[in-house]
């Protein structure tokens, strides 16, 4: 079984020593991602936007693992501040209302105070 490594070019995974994401055979990890536009290394305010730019880093590494958002089957949210989180359901719902993977939140601090919100993913290939 082969093993790909994925990587979104953010500064975090060289320095850190990770990959955006890992495929084994038809599973694909995402690493826990940030709102960080990762060809800028900047950041929205906001758990809104920081949402919506942490869906599409995770859209881009599942695109290149050749698998998609649809065949999102577990997903984990991590934010500093639990009173915050219904305010991105709205972009959640948007990416993963039809999808609606196995969801868990937890409230824990972020590498970085800027950032509002950490996503983490599996997914299952399926075939098209």
């Amino acid at each position: 079984m082969t093993r790909k490594l994925i990587s979104s070019g953010s500064t975090f995974e060289q320095e850190i020593g990770y990959s955006r994401a890992v495929v084994q055979g038809d599973w694909v990890f995402v690493s826990g991602t940030t709102g960080f536009d990762y060809s800028t290394m900047t950041i929205g305010d906001g758990i809104q936007a920081q949402a919506e730019q942490c869906l599409r880093n995770i859209e881009s590494a599942l695109k290149q693992a050749g698998s998609s958002l649809k065949d999102v089957v577990r997903v984990t949210y991590v934010v500093p501040d639990a009173k915050e989180f219904p305010a991105c359901w709205p972009v959640l719902r948007k990416y993963f209302g039809d999808v609606r993977p196995a969801a868990m939140m937890i409230a824990a601090n972020l590498l970085e105070p800027r950032m509002r919100i950490e996503i983490e993913v599996t997914a299952l290939k399926q075939a098209r």
